[in-house]
């Protein structure tokens, strides 16, 4: 036998604000929905708003990179901005490849590296990332990607890909070589 359901009011918290949503969810739900642990549930979840009929969908935009440092960070300041730090980060890929099944031998070891911007704008963050990250450091950075659009000398729009640090773990005291 299917639980009926019953119209409900929902508090929706997504970080800054908060909102009441009309919505309709089964009676056994409207318990579970109360507790603490549901809070992270009702954010990920898609909802309908009654006021404007539209959807409104929670989504993410997180990256975790590993790797070494390229160059030493560099901090700039655009006119009427705040300033940024800024420097690149190598990963590495590693794959076998040639390899014969059967026979137990193994192929050549292939590595592709790929560079990364990051950019570092909070703070207390920022100057902590300009003073500490040197070349050949091995850090962990997390944050977010983002897309952006620049012209070069020749005045030719060029697109790029940063990543937006909000945590920076430092995993090596000394530049190894």
């Amino acid at each position: 036998m299917r639980k009926r359901s019953s119209p409900a009011t929902l508090l929706l918290w997504t970080g800054k604000f908060s909102k009441r949503v009309n919505c309709c969810i089964p009676l056994h739900s409207v318990k579970m929905l109360r507790s603490a642990s549901s809070q992270l549930i009702r954010q990920v979840v898609r909802y309908r708003s009654t006021e404007t009929g539209f959807i409104l969908e929670r989504s993410i935009n997180r990256v975790q990179l590993l790797g070494r440092v390229g160059q030493d960070p560099v901090m700039r300041q655009p006119e009427g901005r705040n300033p940024v730090t800024i420097f690149s980060l190598a990963t590495n890929e590693m794959w076998r490849s040639g390899e014969v099944e059967g026979t137990g031998s193994e192929g050549d070891v292939n590595q592709k590296t790929t560079w990364h911007r990051v950019s570092v704008f909070r703070p207390g963050l920022r100057d902590v990332a300009y003073r500490y990250v040197k070349k050949g450091s091995r850090v962990l950075v997390e944050g977010k990607l983002d897309y952006g659009e620049y012209l070069d000398k020749n005045q030719v729009r060029r697109q790029a890909t940063t990543i937006i640090a909000d945590n920076i773990v430092f995993l090596s005291d000394h530049i190894q070589d």
